[in-house]
């Protein structure tokens, strides 16, 4: 995950999910996985922060409930992770 403060008033999030040699069916779900795990476990926690989740290879194999605890868990390292926010042009 990186984290950075945004200069907007409101957090975005993105992802990386490169194929490690799955379909894309198992990307996608995998996506769909993240992005639902974000809405519900992130997003009312973020301050206007710009994140970046990438998915490891290890993810296509792991199911919802043990990928809600690593999206807690990367939730508590927040604070640690997050970088001052770009200077306005």
């Amino acid at each position: 995950m990186r984290v950075i403060a945004s200069l907007r008033a409101y957090p975005r999030v993105g992802f990386i999910v490169p194929r490690y040699k799955h379909s894309a069916v198992d990307r996608n779900r995998l996506k769909r996985r993240l992005r639902e795990l974000v809405r519900v476990e992130l997003l009312s926690a973020l301050p206007p922060l710009d994140v970046v989740l990438r998915a490891a290879p290890h993810a296509y194999t792991k199911d919802f409930d043990t990928l809600r605890a690593e999206v807690r868990r990367l939730v508590q390292q927040l604070p640690a992770l997050t970088l001052p926010a770009p200077r306005a042009p």
